[in-house]
């Protein structure tokens, strides 16, 4: 590009005193090529640097003491170099301009492009009669049957969206025990239920792959809709799962002290939070609600046993939670035996004893 100056000098008549007429003495040159007052001999015709013309008359002005004209307006108009020019002709001279009106380039910075991203894989086409293959277990289903709900884990994986890998047969590998797997084609099918039996092995299944309307029909059967009413139960008693897990550890070490494969505990079960008897309630209802801080603290005791239950506000009673000891160690495969062994005669004041039953449990290790 050629780089083109146009500069805009506009002569101003500069006002004298009235006393003095006008000085149109003309300037001659001395041997130096300069004027007498020291200017450099004005430029004609094309020849003359309108930068330098624009210098010499403010340096003039300020010599005599007079007020300095307005600069020059400089316009710089950019135009692509022609043929005939040489590339030295597009370029800006630096020595033409004042080293104060210089202004530091501004630092070009480095464009770099990232990575170009890679393209998505287009999504899979698959058949619709789908071969599957779940952890060894064959089957094979519709691809609709699989993508019957659309926010289960399955509709997901056939979506085309993710990649599934495949046995050496071409079967979708899945790497879950498939021993429930029908079950779950069963439901996505027809709506089919499991037997009783098998309904918490499949509500585990259905929890993994995440088919919300298979979860909620088996909540509303047996046992689950039994287990949830036993929860309600249970979530009365303080420290229930955390005294189940005392039981077990208490037993194991007992059985490894002895080198035995029993161990036994006692185990207070108590469903009232005060100790009290059948013939002494009418008493000690009249008590509850007048007896002061001080000898409430008097009823306050552990008894000497290995756990405690309770107390808890329910229906339910000591035999219930009993039950409720002895299915859940079984869930986890231990075998326990429990039996009423009395109960705590711990006197506490005036004619109160403890009352609260203790039992045995026996935990059979092998």
């Amino acid at each position: 590009f050629a780089v083109t100056y146009v500069v805009d000098v506009r002569s101003r008549a500069v006002s004298q005193p009235p006393d003095q007429p006008p000085n149109h003495t003309s300037r001659s040159h001395n041997g130096a090529g300069e004027t007498p007052n020291g200017e450099p001999p004005p430029l004609s015709g094309s020849a003359a640097d309108p930068f330098q013309m624009a210098t010499s008359r403010v340096r003039r002005f300020a010599q005599e003491g007079r007020a300095v004209p307005p600069q020059p307006t400089v316009m710089v108009v950019f135009s692509s170099a022609s043929d005939n020019e040489t590339p030295g002709d597009a370029v800006l001279e630096s020595d033409i301009l004042e080293e104060g009106y210089r202004k530091p380039a501004l630092p070009v910075p480095n464009l770099q492009l990232g990575k170009t991203l890679r393209t998505l894989d287009a999504p899979e086409e698959f058949p619709e009669v789908i071969p599957l293959n779940v952890g060894g277990t064959y089957f094979t289903t519709r691809l609709s049957t699989l993508r019957r709900y659309e926010d289960t884990m399955l509709a997901a994986m056939f979506s085309g969206r993710h990649y599934i890998p495949r046995d050496a047969e071409g079967r979708y590998f899945i790497d879950r025990d498939g021993t429930y797997f029908g079950d779950i084609l069963n439901f996505l099918r027809e709506g089919e239920l499991p037997q009783r039996e098998r309904v918490r092995v499949v509500h585990r299944e259905a929890q993994y792959y995440a088919i919300g309307p298979l979860l909620e029909s088996l909540e509303d059967t047996q046992p689950l809709t039994g287990e949830k009413v036993r929860q309600a139960f249970l979530d009365l008693l303080p420290y229930y799962k955390e005294n189940l897990e005392r039981i077990v550890e208490i037993a194991k070490l007992r059985a490894i002290q002895r080198k035995a494969r029993f161990a036994k505990l006692k185990i207070c079960v108590y469903k009232e939070e005060m100790p009290i008897t059948p013939y002494e309630r009418p008493l000690f209802n009249s008590l509850r609600f007048e007896r002061s801080e001080s000898e409430a603290k008097l009823f306050e005791h552990h008894c000497e046993v290995d756990v405690s239950f309770g107390p808890w506000e329910a229906v339910a009673d000591v035999y219930d939670l009993l039950h409720c000891i002895v299915s859940d160690l079984a869930e986890r495969g231990i075998s326990a035996d429990q039996q009423c062994i009395g109960v705590c005669d711990k006197h506490l004041i005036n004619h109160y004893y403890c009352k609260r039953p203790i039992y045995e449990f026996k935990i059979t290790w092998w």
